[in-house]
């Protein structure tokens, strides 16, 4: 049996996915919440197997509950429900630690697979999010999401080229991570998720056409893009 737990401020929202569930004996829906704070509190005491997010709710947004968890290391797989396919959504969701992306728009079938994808530990994103995704993330196009996470350099010293066209978080990623630092190090030096750096160490990692650290030291080093 996969449980779940439904975060949506619309009752009827909710009310809609537990009809549609009624019939599936292989789900069951365990909680629901109508914010994204209540939604925390709750799946940390259901530990639910999948936890099905709006995007947009008041006092906590689906993105930031959903980053909230990731950062609790919940084992809850999470699924963003929204009525919006824009750039922005869709790369902020992932970033934040989403294993699925679906619209509301999407058929009872299409839900069903996301929701049997996500529970055997897969990603699933629908036909019009994979596109935004092939374009944005494999070709390491960020531009808008990047820059609403970007911080300040404050501690972090200044590269001397770019010669892969890195962002500027990449950058700062790159020195830390040549310097011997992990994922968890340096999101805790830059204040932002493990699965955000994660994301920005696989880009830069793409761009530089390297599969280790080591390699990417040496590249680094043999381009002067660090000290």
């Amino acid at each position: 049996m996969v449980s779940i737990v439904l975060v949506d401020d619309h009752f009827l929202v909710r009310d809609g996915i537990r009809s549609l569930l009624e019939d599936e004996k292989q789900y069951e829906v365990v909680g629901e919440a109508s914010d994204g704070r209540e939604a925390i509190d709750l799946v940390q005491s259901l530990q639910p197997d999948i936890v099905i997010c709006d995007i947009r709710m008041p006092e906590m947004s689906g993105i930031e509950t959903v980053e909230k968890l990731t950062d609790l290391s919940v084992s809850s797989k999470t699924i963003m429900l929204s009525m919006h396919d824009s750039d922005e959504y869709i790369l902020q969701s992932i970033n934040a630690g989403a294993d699925g992306y679906l619209l509301k728009d999407a058929s009872k079938e299409e839900f069903l697979k996301a929701l049997s994808t996500v529970s055997k530990g897969n990603k699933y994103f629908s036909g019009d999010v994979s596109s935004i995704l092939v374009k944005n993330l494999l070709k390491g196009n960020e531009k808008g999401v990047v820059e609403k996470m970007t911080l300040p350099s404050e501690g972090v010293k200044k590269v001397n080229s770019n010669p892969f066209d890195l962002t500027k978080r990449e950058s700062q990623i790159l020195e830390l991570a040549v310097s011997g630092m992990t994922n968890k190090d340096i999101a805790a030096k830059l204040d932002i998720s493990k699965r955000t750096t994660e994301v920005h160490r696989f880009n830069l990692m793409k761009k530089m056409e390297v599969k280790n650290v080591l390699e990417l030291s040496k590249k680094a080093r043999e381009h002067n893009m660090v000290p």
